[in-house]
């Protein structure tokens, strides 16, 4: 349990809670916390992870985009549901996209997770996608996924992080709740 892992969990869970409540300045602190916790990852072996993190930094900025400019009238977006195609399709990406990873990681790397790490990693960039595009969606696939991540960091020794996805955990049932809420508002 190192001081950067306590540090970058405390700004997840501000970074999360701001996101619950569309506050468009999580994604600065997201940015923050994705670069403390590829080091983290680095460092644990889990790369599938870290490599994650690099693409979660690329994804604060898409998210920062959208929710402050990414309408019509630059205003940011709405919270929306996705159609089905798009449900499929991202969740098509999350199978393809853990099994390339978990094949690379396995075959070429001293991962110490490979599959578990890469079909967690695959599908937290769906739901990161779809958070961005503040798809109501996004949040039922982070509650299946941080609990799954719970059950690897606490295998993986990383006590500080199991516990921010359990945090994350309870802040994305909020999230779903709140955002379907939102979602009613703006279409009824």
């Amino acid at each position: 349990m190192s001081p950067l892992e306590i540090i970058a969990s405390a700004i997840g869970i501000l970074a999360v809670w701001l996101t619950v409540r569309q506050n468009c300045w999580c994604w600065p602190l997201g940015l923050i916390m994705v670069v403390m916790y590829a080091w983290i990852f680095y460092d644990g072996k889990l790369y599938s992870n870290m490599l994650l993190q690099v693409v979660y930094a690329v994804l604060q900025g898409y998210g920062w985009w959208l929710w402050t400019r990414g309408d019509n009238s630059h205003s940011g977006i709405q919270v929306s549901r996705l159609s089905r195609q798009g449900l499929w399709l991202g969740l098509g990406l999350g199978v393809a996209g853990s099994a390339a990873l978990g094949y690379l990681m396995a075959s070429f790397t001293d991962a110490a997770a490979p599959w578990q790490d890469a079909a967690l990693s695959a599908f937290s960039l769906v739901a990161q996608v779809w958070m961005a595009q503040k798809r109501v969606e996004c949040w039922p696939l982070w509650i299946v996924l941080n609990v799954l991540f719970v059950a690897l960091f606490i295998q993986q020794g990383l006590y500080p992080t199991a516990a921010l996805y359990g945090v994350f955990t309870l802040l994305a049932i909020q999230g779903w709740l709140t955002w379907q809420r939102d979602h009613a508002r703006v279409a009824a």
